[in-house]
């Protein structure tokens, strides 16, 4: 078995933090208050009843 280089862990060690760090910056963004208007919106938009232009026009003969 021959032994990793310690080069190794601190390479994976800066690729963790760059992913946790940025999984904090997403979590962060998606939570800001600006964005609940809009994420409030995108939640009642399956609930809606008014069909899209697509579907009436599928629906013509």
């Amino acid at each position: 078995m021959t032994p990793v280089s310690p080069v190794w862990g601190h390479v994976a060690g800066a690729i963790i933090l760059l992913m946790m760090v940025t999984f904090i910056g997403i979590w962060i963004w998606a939570w800001h208050k600006q964005h609940k208007r809009t994420f409030n919106r995108m939640a009642r938009l399956p609930m809606e009843d008014e069909p899209t232009d697509a579907e009436t026009k599928e629906d013509r003969p």
